[in-house]
């Protein structure tokens, strides 16, 4: 009886062991152990933490859109999770924040998000405030208009102050339609959405919208027999992601890691599976712009 009960306590401690290690296989894939950070970086902070606050657009289709499942999708939710995922981060230990272009470099200074992915055009004004990693995709501003309109073909046709043209407020697109109205008073009509443009261009409220042309796209694609694009891109926006200013560590962290995305194919297959469905264009990956 004695030697039954010692090979029995061995197999229990056999099969314990053996649970422990297959524990710790699962764990390392995403885990904190299975990545290796320089002390004191944000990528250190992040990976002990085993969570991170990602701020993105919850109203634009193929790029940041909230979906059935309560949370966004699209090309930009899918470059956030290739980051979060180098970070050693499980996917379902992101915080999904929304980050409306008026409040972008807010949330990123104040520190309510760790990095916003969110069409956010690179350029100088912002880099006063904030970082960018990236680009990792260059859009083009272009203008939606109802299916049956042909008085507008581009951003002269504002120039005779008699249309109306809605974009969000602080956004690139917003500030670069003010060289072709007449009476920006008048004509430029500003909300917080894309999606309260898109609901005052079908109600008749305003004659078009003008964003990049990814996000009409995606407008258009669900709801062909309404919408079109008017003229030709007349910008180039290019995308990155938001840091803060002087974390150059991390921005260089997230280059690194947009770079392996293209080699590896990550980077193609996440735009196929989103934006690339509405007829968008990838074109080549951009060259990351190190500064």
């Amino acid at each position: 009886m004695r030697i039954k009960r010692v090979a029995a306590v061995a197999a229990v401690a056999a099969l314990a062991l053996g649970l422990t290690a297959c524990g710790g296989d699962d764990g390392g894939d995403t885990g904190a152990g299975s990545k290796s950070f320089t002390a004191g970086t944000t990528m250190e902070k992040l990976n002990k933490a085993q969570k991170i606050k990602v701020g993105t657009k919850f109203d634009q289709p193929g790029f940041g859109l909230k979906g059935l499942s309560g949370k966004p999708e699209g090309f930009d939710v899918e470059i956030a999770k290739i980051i979060v995922k180098e970070l050693g981060i499980p996917e379902d230990k992101i915080e999904w924040v929304e980050a409306p272009s008026k409040v972008r470099e807010d949330v990123i200074v104040n520190g309510t998000v760790d990095l916003v992915a969110a069409t956010y055009t690179i350029n100088d004004k912002r880099k006063e405030r904030i970082a960018f990693a990236g680009p990792y995709y260059e859009a083009g501003q272009n203008i939606l208009v109802k299916k049956d309109d042909t008085t507008i073909t581009g951003p002269d046709s504002f120039k005779d102050g008699t249309k109306k043209v809605c974009s969000v407020t602080g956004s690139t697109p917003a500030e670069t339609i003010k060289q072709y109205v007449k009476d920006v008073g008048t004509q430029l009509v500003l909300f917080d959405t894309y999606d309260k443009c898109r609901d005052a261009l079908k109600g008749g409220q305003v004659n078009a919208v003008t964003t990049d042309n990814v996000i009409l796209l995606g407008y258009i694609a669900k709801d062909e027999a309404s919408f079109k694009l008017a003229g030709s891109n007349f910008t180039k926006e290019p995308y990155g992601i938001g840091v803060k200013k002087e974390d150059a560590d991390f921005r260089s962290f997230i280059n690194d890691t947009l770079d392996k995305a293209v080699a590896d194919g990550s980077w193609k297959k996440a735009w196929d599976s989103t934006a690339g469905k509405f007829g968008a264009e990838l074109g080549s990956a951009p060259t990351i712009n190190r500064y």
